[in-house]
């Protein structure tokens, strides 16, 4: 019989963002407090391919307004293509933080985010936005030609 509190949204990829908090722990407890995020971002992304997961750094997500490209997120880490990672060095995480890693699941297909903080006391929050209640962009019939550059392989398919 399925578990009545059992809410696939919330739950969805459970089992690798278990892991990949995991190897967050295990990088704040080699390193420590006080270092730029920068650093945390570079040595979590090598822990975790490591651990075996496909890792992107530093992943464009564009933003649409009314079928047009608005502007680009810049996404820290993205994890096998299904969860965004928001690293912060701060000392607590504050809404605004949250705010962000919701958009970003607002702006693409990836359903579940994980916030971390690598601050004076580590903080992991995990969120998950369906894809069923996201608004998609609508078609557009015409798209014009984004001139290509190197950083386009890490650019995240968006809702279509």
């Amino acid at each position: 019989m399925p578990d009545p509190h059992y809410d696939p949204d919330v739950f969805r990829h459970r089992e690798m963002t278990e892991k990949v908090i995991g190897v967050f722990y295990d990088v704040y407890n080699e390193l420590g407090f006080g270092f730029l995020e920068s650093v945390y971002q570079e040595s979590l992304a090598i822990a975790l391919e490591e651990a075996g997961f496909v890792v992107g750094r530093l992943v464009r997500l564009p933003v649409w307004f009314r079928g047009r490209k608005v502007g680009d997120f810049v996404a820290d880490i993205i994890v096998n293509g299904l969860v965004v990672l928001e690293l912060k060095a701060v000392d607590a995480l504050a809404g605004v933080h949250e705010s962000q890693l919701l958009n970003y699941l607002k702006a693409t297909e990836i359903e579940v985010g994980l916030l971390l903080n690598f601050g004076p006391k580590p903080q992991v929050k995990r969120r998950a936005f369906a894809n069923n209640r996201k608004r998609l962009r609508p078609k557009i019939e015409h798209e014009m030609e984004q001139p290509h550059d190197e950083d386009d392989e890490d650019t995240i398919k968006t809702k279509s």
